[in-house]
């Protein structure tokens, strides 16, 4: 791992992040950590909840040469490690060197119609459906392989960070943060004597990828939140990234005990 010197914040626009970020501010630069506002950072800070965490890659690009890491300050924050109260330990642990490096996989979709070609990246998924939000159908190929013939509301593909997101919301299979694979998760599926689809979840493996076949559909895709409006489109590609992020782990950090607490316990 590289030495971490230079830190930027990514605050969501509230008063209880910015009070955490003016301390913690305060207690790095006690420590000799220099903050920087430019992209010259070593480690980004976002504070707040998941979104705050999604805003800070998206603004650097995915910077795969950075470290990231989230203080959670708002409610379930499954991407925000650091507790808000216990932002003192952390700055005491980071200056003491009690951390370790994670890289986790990120998506690459890439439209296709007949004017262009458009290129996506994200970290959680990436939802496909009818732009007028009527029923999809449209071939699915795993490579080049015919899965199958999809009839549904729509279909969603996350990474191994996403699937305890929106997928979980759809029934989508938990996958461990770091396993090197993705998953295709049916929304609301028709599965009857004229329409035979899949009702479950299936994982991919990071070295295949997963194609999608349209007739000149008018399509809405969500990625990572944000609405797509794309006419047109022939195929969907997604597969994993090349350009991987790093997240900064506290060295007692277990992908268990972080689905215990934010899923499991009361």
């Amino acid at each position: 791992m590289k030495e971490i010197k230079k830190i930027k914040f990514f605050v969501n626009d509230d008063e209880k992040s910015h009070v955490i970020a003016n301390t913690l501010i305060k207690d790095l630069s006690e420590k000799k950590f220099l903050i920087v506002y430019d992209n010259t950072y070593d480690l980004g800070i976002s504070i707040g909840g998941d979104g705050s965490f999604l805003k800070m890659i998206r603004s650097d690009n995915f910077n795969s040469e950075a470290y990231y890491i989230g203080v959670n300050a708002g409610t379930l924050g499954f991407l925000q490690e650091i507790d808000f109260n216990d932002t003192r330990n952390f700055v005491e642990r980071l200056a003491s060197g009690d951390y370790k490096e994670e890289e986790i996989n990120t998506l690459e979709t890439t439209i296709y119609s007949h004017d262009e070609k458009i290129r996506y990246q994200s970290l959680n998924e990436v939802v496909i459906r009818k732009l007028d939000l009527s029923v999809l159908k449209n071939k699915v190929y795993v490579d080049n392989e015919l899965l199958e013939n999809f009839v549904g509301d729509g279909l969603l593909v996350s990474t191994s960070t996403g699937s305890t997101a929106y997928n979980m919301s759809f029934g989508g299979s938990i996958i461990y943060n770091t396993l090197k694979a993705f998953i295709l998760t049916p929304i609301a599926p028709i599965n009857n004597k004229a329409y035979n689809t899949l009702t479950n979840s299936i994982i991919v493996p990071n070295e295949k990828s997963i194609i999608l076949e349209f007739n000149n559909e008018d399509l809405l895709l969500m990625v990572d939140g944000r609405n797509k409006k794309v006419n047109n489109v022939n195929k969907i590609e997604v597969k994993i990234s090349n350009n991987n992020i790093k997240c900064l782990r506290m060295n007692d950090f277990h992908f268990i005990k972080v689905v215990n607490k934010k899923i499991i316990e009361k």
